[in-house]
């Protein structure tokens, strides 16, 4: 019997969470993603390395101030990082927006921008790539603009239903329900532990499918941030799964039978209720959801620090490059 990977990818496109080149060579997902986390752990390969001295080289040899040089470098080596993992994957690289714009839908739209004008520079199409935002109301409301300027985004750090409708009323071609994270904040509030019938994350993924197949919702439900692969194989059938590689090596070396359980055709008892936000129900429907704002805001600052760490190392690495030249 084929593995639960293998059968998993016959109803599923299965997305690796990972910017790890050696783990998207093995597990040959479809798409994948990546982020500052990411992008730190790739730019300490020997593949990187010398991708790294030359965004600090180009860095240097830019007109701009110390602050603006560590931002740029960054981005040079996201792009990098994204274009040799579009090597190897057939579909699609998510490319996070910096997370210090998630309340910033001018600063999102065009950094958006930027990020599509270097891949393009480096011979990769837009078709290759999502944006990445953070689901805040700014973030959905530069995903409405970046959508109509026929620039893909993924909606990430959804952790709501309210969420879920307002991304797709604004067209967006993806978003990323945070499963693990849902089940966190629940198991904490409660002291429960979940089955994975039970859980939360799980739950709410399958309403927000079942309400996006009913109302005939083109936007890509893709699963995010899982704990076990209890959570994967209840949500078997998604449009898309990004999956770490340790959870992707553990469904590829389980040999049981794994069933569907979402599919477009089947959304399950009565049609669900499409609800339409506009600002002022988005914020009181997210001011109402302790978990969903919780999450939401912890989600921002992990991203932004991590972005934080990649900008301090390249500011180490150029001054450290400052003091070779002078010695």
């Amino acid at each position: 019997m084929p593995s639960k990977l293998e059968q998993l990818r016959e109803m599923t496109l299965v997305v690796a969470d990972s910017g790890d080149i050696e783990a998207v060579k093995r597990l040959k997902p479809v798409d994948c993603t990546t982020n500052p986390s990411l992008v730190l752990k790739a730019v300490g390969l020997p593949l990187f390395a010398e991708k790294f001295d030359e965004a600090l080289d180009w860095g240097r040899s830019q007109n701009l101030d110390e602050t603006q040089r560590v931002v740029k470098i960054g981005d040079r080596l996201a792009i990098s990082v994204g274009t040799e993992l579009t090597k190897l994957v057939k579909g699609r690289v998510s490319t996070e927006v910096d997370a210090d714009l998630s309340f910033d839908t001018e600063g999102s739209v065009k950094k958006a921008h930027e990020i599509i004008e270097e891949y393009e520079a480096r011979g990769v199409s837009k078709d290759r790539i999502l944006v990445k935002l953070g689901s805040t109301w700014e973030g959905i409301r530069a995903a409405e603009q970046l959508q109509k300027a026929g620039i893909d985004c993924n909606m990430t750090l959804i952790f709501n239903k309210a969420q879920a409708m307002a991304a797709a009323d604004a067209g967006a071609f993806l978003i990323s329900p945070f499963v693990g994270r849902i089940l966190d904040w629940h198991a904490k509030a409660s002291g429960k532990t979940f089955t994975a019938t039970e859980d939360p994350g799980v739950l709410s993924v399958q309403d927000i499918y079942r309400t996006y197949k009913a109302h005939g919702i083109e936007t890509v439900v893709m699963g995010a941030s899982f704990r076990n692969t209890g959570e994967i194989e209840e949500l078997a059938g998604c449009d898309r799964l990004t999956i770490s590689p340790a959870l992707l090596d553990e469904l590829d070396k389980d040999q049981g039978k794994l069933e569907r359980k979402l599919s477009p055709e089947s959304s399950g008892g009565a049609k669900p209720e499409r609800v339409r936000y506009d600002e002022k129900s988005f914020r009181w429907a997210m001011n109402e959801d302790a978990m969903a704002t919780e999450k939401l805001a912890e989600g921002i600052r992990q991203f932004n620090a991590d972005l934080i760490k990649m900008r301090q190392l390249i500011s180490e690495r150029l001054g450290s490059g400052v003091r070779e030249a002078a010695e």
